[in-house]
């Protein structure tokens, strides 16, 4: 039976910051700078996912397939969130106002890149072909529909959609007791 998962000792090997236990991880996806990632417990990475530079994986999260996390400035994911396939997390950008030369082969005296950290709350969705640009807080129970720009932070337990992002309506709070039942809390 072929495995298409890194084994255990195979990810403890890859030399991340920290690493939890029960995780998943595509053999498919790539890993720039892995002593700056840290991921939780119950993490699944699917395939051809990149992660790149400061990242925080909380506990029981789904990265799908063909997601990008570029984490120059930080990223975190909080518990039970998740991303639906292709989604794309920005916590740095280049300055395309013209004034600058734009790239990563360029000298950084040329370029002018910009950015803030990205944080995901707890019980967040981010879905299908969503982009997120850099400096965003997601608050907690947000969930954000597919092929969105989010483009500034989202407060708690709302459905947003759009480009760019815009509140849709309240998110129900049911998934708060079916996280306690399967916890057994």
């Amino acid at each position: 039976m072929i495995n298409s998962f890194y084994s255990e000792e195979e990810i403890n090997q890859m030399g991340f910051k920290s690493v939890g236990k029960n995780i998943l991880i595509s053999k498919k996806a790539s890993f720039y700078s892995p002593e700056t990632i840290c991921i939780g417990n119950h993490v699944r990475i699917d395939d051809f996912c990149i992660l790149s530079g400061n990242i925080v994986l909380g506990n029981y999260i789904h990265i799908s397939a063909y997601c990008a996390l570029y984490g120059a400035y930080g990223i975190y994911m909080d518990d039970f969130t998740g991303l639906s396939p292709r989604t794309t997390i920005f916590s740095a950008t280049d300055d395309f106002s013209g004034d600058y030369l734009i790239g990563p082969m360029i000298d950084k005296e040329y370029t002018h890149v910009i950015g803030g950290k990205v944080y995901i709350g707890k019980y967040s969705q981010i879905g299908a072909n969503g982009v997120i640009l850099p400096n965003v807080t997601i608050e907690e129970g947000v969930a954000v529909g597919a092929l969105s720009l989010v483009n500034k932070s989202l407060s708690a337990w709302g459905i947003y959609a759009g480009i760019p992002v815009k509140f849709i309506k309240p998110r129900d709070k049911g998934l708060l007791v079916l996280k306690r039942k399967f916890l057994n809390e």
